[in-house]
């Protein structure tokens, strides 16, 4: 391969992960306020198989997918040779994403890699604690002794969610289709067999939760926002099952409850980076660990792909470019 040319997983066309293809690329270079990051790890999330899959209206074709890098600034702002890490939104969407071996990204969105995290595990924090951080912080706005409820609690996004705010010294009731204990959750309630509203308000006794943070929506959200406590305020990302949902508006309002969407799609560069810089203090003192990870060659992608859309994937899936070393 030249030294003018990079190795990059490609779609050309919507569809299952057998569309992807890794092809050779010419090397991409910055522009003014961008920076060319040689990339070392990048995670795989199930929003980049949706991405492949058709489910993005902005995406352009033909694309590099992958939101997620860890990696080494080439050129850019950042000192050259600094390891960073970072999680733009558009990146695999209306521009070229990290599953590829250098990726050009604005300089801005860039952070210093946690000291104690491979870039392995770097690669894999990016979605998850940056969506849960933008909305248990940012928009709940956890405090110490508040109790959150975040429905969910069991995937990436929940989990990474459990452990911030943890990390705020808040109490958490966990809510998924398992009993399993949920690591940083107090209690779990187990949406297939007990009534989610009625089994918070035992767990509180009879006083609600001060914050959801709900990553299912559905059939979820109206149970999850009846548990709110006076003036309390719910999160909400996702409705995988419908998008439209339904609740009592007078009891709503009676409540003072407050209702708050987050979409990580719409955070600026600016957003992302300040996160990421909270984060990586998170990382750098313990109060937060990465996620299981299983590493996976990158010329393998397409397998990691397939059991990311299959549900398959018993860690998080990062690809490496090491072999190209």
């Amino acid at each position: 391969m030249s030294t003018n040319t990079i190795k990059s997983l490609r779609f050309a066309a919507f569809g299952p992960p057998s569309v992807l293809r890794i092809e050779e690329l010419p090397m991409p270079e910055p522009g003014e306020g961008e920076a060319l990051v040689h990339v070392k790890a990048a995670a795989i999330n199930p929003s980049d198989v949706g991405n492949v899959a058709g489910h993005f209206k902005k995406t352009t074709l033909p694309r590099t997918p992958g939101r997620d890098f860890a990696g080494t600034v080439i050129k850019g702002r950042l000192h050259e040779g600094e390891e960073v890490w970072g999680s733009y939104p558009t990146l695999g969407v209306v521009r070229d994403g990290s599953h590829a071996e250098y990726v050009v990204v604005p300089v801005e969105a860039l952070s210093l890699k946690p000291k104690s995290l491979s870039m392995a595990q770097a690669a894999a924090i990016g979605v998850p604690f940056i969506t849960a951080w933008a909305s248990v912080v940012s928009a709940a706005q956890i405090q110490a002794g508040e109790t959150i409820l975040i429905v969910g609690a069991a995937g990436a996004v929940g989990q990474a969610a459990t452990q911030i705010a943890n990390w705020k010294q808040a109490r958490v009731i966990g809510a998924d289709t398992t009993s399993d204990p949920i690591p940083g959750a107090e209690s779990v309630v187990n949406t297939k067999t007990e009534n989610l509203h009625e089994r918070v308000m035992e767990l509180t006794a009879g006083r609600g939760v001060d914050a959801v943070f709900d990553t299912v929506g559905g059939p979820m959200f109206e149970p999850a926002l009846r548990s709110l406590t006076f003036g309390g305020r719910q999160v909400a990302i996702s409705s995988r099952v419908d998008p439209r949902v339904s609740f009592n508006l007078i009891d709503f309002y009676h409540n003072f409850s407050r209702l708050l969407g987050v979409d990580s799609y719409g955070l600026t560069s600016r957003q992302v980076a300040e996160i990421e810089d909270e984060l990586r203090l998170g990382f750098e003192t313990g109060a937060l660990i990465p996620p299981p990870i299983e590493i996976v060659p990158f010329e393998k992608a397409v397998g990691a792909y397939s059991r990311v859309a299959a549900g398959q994937a018993k860690a998080k899936q990062v690809l490496s470019f090491d072999w190209r070393d």
